[in-house]
Formats: C-alpha cells, sequence, structure tokens
C-alpha cells in the first residue's frame, strides 16, 4: 500500500516563523548587500550640506545614506515609483533589510528625489570610477546611440499651435451664448423673484471654459515666445557668421567691392538679429515671463534642444506644438517633451543617449533632449566621455542617424577613430566592401563610407548591435524602465542618470559574484 504524499508543514500562527537577524533574511550576495557596502564608497556630502542648513527642530528626517540606497535599489529593480517603494517596505524583505525595518512614506520618498536629483545624478561619475577600477571600463570600443523614452505625458494631449486657436476661439463661442442665456435666465428670476436676489456667479459650465480658455491662451503665448527666442537665438548665430565674414573680407585683402558687400550683408543681418530680439523680448513679456536668454551655449558638453517652425514674422507655424494635461483640463503636463518617432511608433517623449563601453556594456555618458534627430548629439556626446573618464575613446561607433559632415571632421580633427555608418543598413546585409586606394579628393562623407565598407571597418561597425542595443533591452524591457515619471528636461535627465547609475551598479555586483 502506497504512503500518503507529505508536505512540509505549514503553521501561518508560528511565533518564530522568522530569524532572529534581518540579515538572515536575504542570500549571502544579494544586491541590497553589495549596494549598502557601495553607499560608503559615495561622496554624498553636497546632500548632508543641505539637511546642516536647516533648522535641526522639527520631525527628525530619515539618514540621507539609506534614502539614496533606497532609491538606487528601487531603480535597479525597476521600481521608480514613490508609491510602489513605499509599499515594498513593508512587504518586500530586501527593502526592509535595506532601511532596517524602517518605512518611509511615500511623500518623503518623491521630496527626497526631487530636492536631491542633480546631487544623485552626480552620483554617476562616482559609479564609472569604481568600474574603471574594478577593470570593467578600456574604452576600446564604444557605442553610442539613442532610444526614444516615453514622457509622463499623452501625445495625444498634444496640441498645435493652429488647433490651439480654434479652440480658443470655439470656447469664446461657447462663453458669450452662455453669457446670453445667463442674461435671459437672469431677467427671468428678476421678474419672477425680484432684483434683490443675489445671482452674480457665473455658471458652472461658464467657469469651466474661461478656465479652458485662459490656459490655451498662455500655452499658445509661451509656445510664441519659445518661437521667437528659437529664431532670435538663429538671427543672432546669423549675425556673428556675417561679422566674421566681413573680418575674414579685412584680413583676407579682399577688393573693395567684396568688401562692401560683406559689410551690407552684416549689417541687414544685425537688423535682422536686432528685430528678432525685440520680438522674442516682447512675446516672453506677454506669456508673463522674462526676457529670453539669446547666447547660443558655448558648452560642448550642452545637449540639443529642439527649434519650433517658425514663418518669417518669428511666430510659431501651425504645426508647432505642446503638450496639454486633459480635455477639460486646464493645465499643460510637460511642454519640454515632444512627438518623437521611436520603434514602436510616435510617442510623446525625449530623445535619451547613451556611450556605452565594449568590454561590459559599462555605460560611460549619458544625455537627455527633446530634439529628434540623433546627429546633433554626436559632439557633446563625445565631451561628456571625456569629462567622465578623462580620456578619448580608441573607437567610436555609431549609426547613421549621427552621420553628417561636420561630425566627421570633427572627429577626425580630434584624431578620434570614429565608425559611423554614412547610409541605414538593412537588417542581416552587409555593404558591399571597399576595394583599393582610398581617392585622395574624397569628401569627409565620401571617407566614411569607404571606412565603414572595408573589411575591417564593417567588423568593428558590425560590434554596435552587441554593445549599446542590448543595455537600451536591459533597461527598458528586463527592468521595466520605459517611460519617465518626472517632468520637465531637467528632472527627465536627472531620471535618466539614475536609470544609468543602476545600470553600472548591477553590472559591478555581477563582476563582484564573478570574482567572489
Amino acid at each position: 500500500m502506497n504512503k500518503p504524499k507529505s508536505f512540509r508543514p505549514w503553521n501561518p500562527d508560528q511565533t518564530l516563523l522568522l530569524p532572529p537577524s534581518p540579515m538572515d533574511w536575504l542570500p549571502e550576495h544579494h544586491l541590497v548587500f553589495f549596494l549598502l557596502d557601495l553607499a560608503g564608497e559615495l561622496d554624498l556630502s553636497v546632500i548632508y550640506a543641505v539637511y546642516q542648513q536647516r533648522d535641526p527642530r522639527g520631525v527628525k528626517a530619515y539618514e540621507p545614506r539609506m534614502m539614496v540606497v533606497l532609491l538606487l535599489y528601487a531603480y535597479c529593480v525597476g521600481l521608480p515609483s514613490s508609491r510602489k517603494i513605499e509599499k515594498a517596505c513593508w512587504e518586500d524583505a530586501a527593502f526592509r533589510v535595506l532601511t532596517g525595518n524602517q518605512q518611509p512614506d511615500h511623500s518623503r520618498i518623491s521630496d527626497f528625489r526631487r530636492v536631491h536629483l542633480e546631487a544623485l545624478a552626480g552620483l554617476f561619475v562616482q559609479v564609472l570610477r569604481l568600474c574603471q577600477k574594478a577593470g570593467l571600463v578600456s574604452l576600446g570600443n564604444v557605442a553610442l546611440d539613442g532610444t526614444k523614452m516615453k514622457a509622463n505625458a499623452s501625445k495625444h494631449k498634444a496640441m498645435t499651435h493652429e488647433r490651439m486657436l480654434k479652440a480658443e476661439a470655439q470656447l469664446e463661442a461657447e462663453m458669450a451664448a452662455l453669457l446670453r442665456k445667463a442674461e435671459l435666465i437672469d431677467a427671468q428670476e428678476d421678474e419672477r423673484y425680484g432684483k434683490d436676489k443675489r445671482g452674480d456667479e457665473l455658471p458652472p459650465e461658464l467657469q469651466r471654459r474661461q478656465d479652458r480658455i485662459e490656459a490655451l491662451r498662455k500655452a499658445r503665448a509661451e509656445l510664441e515666445a519659445e518661437a521667437a527666442a528659437d529664431q532670435a537665438r538663429q538671427r543672432q548665430q546669423q549675425a556673428k557668421e556675417a561679422e566674421q565674414q566681413v573680418a575674414e573680407a579685412e584680413t583676407s585683402q579682399a577688393d573693395a567691392k567684396t568688401k562692401e558687400k560683406a559689410a551690407r550683408r552684416a549689417k541687414a543681418a544685425r537688423q535682422r538679429a536686432e528685430a528678432a530680439r525685440q520680438l522674442a523680448t516682447g512675446k516672453a513679456a506677454a506669456a508673463g515671463q522674462k526676457a529670453p536668454d539669446l547666447e547660443i551655449s558655448v558648452d560642448p558638453q550642452a545637449m540639443p534642444s529642439r527649434n519650433l517652425p517658425t514663418d518669417a514674422t518669428g511666430n510659431p507655424r501651425g504645426n508647432a506644438q505642446r503638450n496639454h494635461r486633459c480635455a477639460e483640463g486646464c493645465a499643460f503636463t510637460d511642454p519640454n517633451s515632444h512627438i518623437l518617432k521611436g520603434g514602436d511608433g510616435w510617442i510623446q517623449g525625449y530623445n535619451c543617449q547613451a556611450a556605452v563601453d565594449g568590454d561590459h556594456q559599462v555605460i560611460v555618458a549619458v544625455g537627455v533632449s527633446n530634439q529628434a534627430s540623433d546627429a546633433p548629439h554626436l559632439i557633446p556626446m563625445v565631451e561628456r566621455i571625456v569629462a567622465n573618464t578623462g580620456q578619448l575613446p580608441d573607437k567610436l561607433i555609431a549609426d547613421a542617424g549621427y552621420c553628417s559632415t561636420g561630425n566627421i571632421e570633427t572627429c577626425e580633427q580630434r584624431k578620434l577613430d570614429v565608425y559611423v555608418s554614412t547610409s541605414r543598413q538593412q537588417h542581416g546585409k552587409r555593404p558591399r566592401p571597399s576595394r583599393g586606394p582610398t581617392p585622395r579628393d574624397l569628401n569627409a562623407r565620401g571617407r566614411m563610407d569607404r571606412k565603414i565598407r572595408s573589411k575591417a571597418g564593417q567588423a568593428i561597425y558590425a560590434l554596435r548591435k552587441t554593445i549599446v542595443e542590448p543595455v537600451f533591452g536591459q533597461i527598458k524591457a528586463a527592468r521595466g524602465l520605459d517611460r519617465f515619471l518626472l517632468r520637465g528636461l531637467e528632472k527627465v535627465n536627472g531620471e535618466w542618470h539614475l536609470m544609468a547609475i543602476t545600470h553600472n551598479i548591477r553590472k559591478l555586483h555581477r563582476a563582484a559574484l564573478a570574482g567572489a
């Protein structure tokens, strides 16, 4: 006779179910223990300085080092939501070990991230340097690519300048009709109840429409101010270039006619720049903003920004867009985000850049912009690689989206061995290899085309898809960090840094396990 199947004992009411030490709740090499050790290596003096300036009275703050590790671990496991982090601090053993069985509420977590976001982003270089010390970064082959990340905003709530004008006119017509109706009702009620009764409050329908009109007008004014500032910067750049041509004509001993022509162009450019500046200042004042900064950024690491389509007068074209919150609503969600073409279609989001070292897929530089094209990001990302690691990579690999004559020539001038595809390659097909010596009269793009189509160039370029593309998959698919929670370009940049930091931490942890 077969014995009955036996099972492990189960008694939910058992009083000594958990081990005596919380450290025994997790495996020996758990990521939490690695992060607790890593916390001692990080310089958090910038964060602690904020608390030193505050009044010591009142409710005590949570230990900043614990809050930093809590956020890092949450992003490591794909849990950026402050409410989900709070819940995990009650229900997840790893979170309870990490916090020492403390449960900060979601508002405390959210406020800490908001206040110290810039300092948290600054940890990227510290973690990267630890990766370098661990031998995970050689800068032999560095691949650069961008991915489109969804913003905390809906693409269906993006309104064009043309649609704003139509919606504004429609709402004004509806308000006029409601006012006429209200006047009729007031007259009837005066006749029925007498004029002593109060009835001066706006009907709810009128209040909602008034709020919507005010929000639309504010958004339209801000969009027009942004467009005017963009055009003013372009006009100012054109004026500087014209002045430079005048100086070159003077130094090159050109004839008087050429000098006079250059001077006329420079004068016209200055006049256009001044008119554009005045327009931008007026538009900013109408939108309730301070005068825009029209200086072109000279920071080589600065990410590019979108340029709104404008007409000759500096007003936004009908297809210039801005994101808003709700159909009834009266606020705009993330006006810094932009409609971009992603791998799964059009999204409301940002263009997130990452430069990845080929040895262990460690991210060596990151950046975020609302510029759809990848090409303007290449030089700033090269500057960020140098700033973060202290040196240029031996080889930089990028796809056709980064190809431009200016990018190739700049890399050649800096003696950077770059491999940028000059055309989009079909999946699984390589271009016909180049043969023979390179002609001397080729331009930058032609030289790069020959370089990429050589056997050595094809072998190096093929590394791109094994270096950088898996990193985006690990962040977006494996960890579920496929959209931003924060809004605005600066905050999104900080959150992208957090995603990159925790990616590198996971690489460090894996290397530590391999060497254990």
